[in-house]
């Protein structure tokens, strides 16, 4: 039976940090697993507990590129007696005003690994462009959509209510929710309802400052916080469009979630979201552009020959999303390669 050990931040199963990456990561343990292999969990706090995890293990580890970052040195001190993979979700270089300590320990551990696995074509080149990796050691394995066991979840449905925004993603700066809200206040006159789903432990104090801006829409914009898998699906079958005015984006969990089910999305041109939307369906404005996003709402909320369009091309590229089984065959065999 094949082996690995699966080192990853602490709470990816917590239904109250729902985020694209542990998302992603419960999608590769649960798609190894049915594909024969023996995956030993490993759910880390700080580096201490990373350091741990890989202090004594043998054979192959894949550790999430968050996790990694945390314990650089025991990554670069264990490499010589493991096969390390490390999972890249984001570049943490990328981020505006991100600290020198943390860009140091992203290099080391990513530099460390004999193969680094990017969730997108954007984070690979970023990657290479950023001396990190070379292409040899780099392995895109872009996140796909559906059920490992059971295929997609819905495929292209019928379209939701065209006046339904939906945003979805965990309620911080770099997904731009603020840019979303300003946006909207220069739509007052028009008929919309928006609901902005994703967890608030990520970024409290900016959450915060989101919940208190919605009030000024009186009811119109919608903070549920983290859904269920159900509830989800729900929001999606309703909406009409899905938001995403993110100012750093590697590829975009609810992005792909979207394409799979035939909604057509307005999105800044940023990171992976352009390769995610390829095909058509979607409308791609600057990033920190409030007045360019309002215009592509105002768009999509009075064309109804361009919601027509962007609908159409959404139903499309539905039939030809990837699938996690894809994904999982990826990532197999770059830990086999490794």
């Amino acid at each position: 039976m094949r082996a690995v050990r699966f080192v990853v931040p602490e709470g990816i199963d917590d239904p109250l940090r729902v985020s694209g990456g542990n998302v992603y990561d419960r999608r590769v343990r649960d798609g190894l697993r049915r594909r024969g292999w023996q995956v030993e969990m490993h759910e880390a706090a700080d580096g201490a507990a990373v350091a741990e995890a890989v202090g004594h293990a043998g054979g192959t580890v894949l550790v999430d590129g968050l996790a990694a970052g945390w314990a650089a040195h025991a990554l670069d001190a264990a490499a010589d007696r493991i096969r390390l993979v490390v999972l890249a979700h984001m570049i943490a270089a990328a981020f505006p005003g991100a600290d020198a300590a943390t860009v140091d320990a992203e290099r080391r551990s990513i530099r460390a690994a004999h193969r680094v696995v990017a969730t997108s074509r954007w984070t690979a080149g970023e990657l290479v462009t950023r001396g990190l990796a070379d292409h040899a050691r780099i392995t895109v394995a872009a996140p796909g959509t559906g059920s490992v066991a059971q295929g997609p979840d819905a495929g292209a449905a019928e379209p939701g209510d065209a006046r339904r925004l939906l945003c979805v993603g965990v309620v911080a700066p770099h997904k731009g929710q603020d840019l979303l809200l300003e946006a909207l206040a220069g739509l007052a006159e028009r008929d919309w309802t928006c609901t902005l789903v994703g967890s608030a432990l990520t970024s409290p104090a900016f959450a915060a400052g989101i919940a208190r801006q919605s009030t000024a829409f009186a009811g119109r914009v919608r903070m549920p916080g983290v859904l269920g898998d159900a509830a989800l699906a729900d929001e999606y079958r309703r909406s009409g469009v899905l938001v995403a005015p993110s100012r750093v984006e590697s590829a975009g969990m609810a992005i792909a979630d979207a394409r799979a089910r035939g909604i057509p999305v307005i999105g800044t041109a940023v990171g992976g979201i352009p390769d995610t939307v390829a095909g058509g369906g979607a409308i791609l404005v600057p990033p920190d552009d409030p007045v360019a996003l309002a215009a592509a709402l105002r768009a999509w909320l009075t064309d109804p020959v361009l919601r027509a369009r962007l609908r159409g091309e959404a139903r499309a590229a539905a039939e030809t999303a990837p699938h996690w089984d894809d994904t999982i065959a990826v990532i197999e065999r770059a830990l086999v390669t490794a």
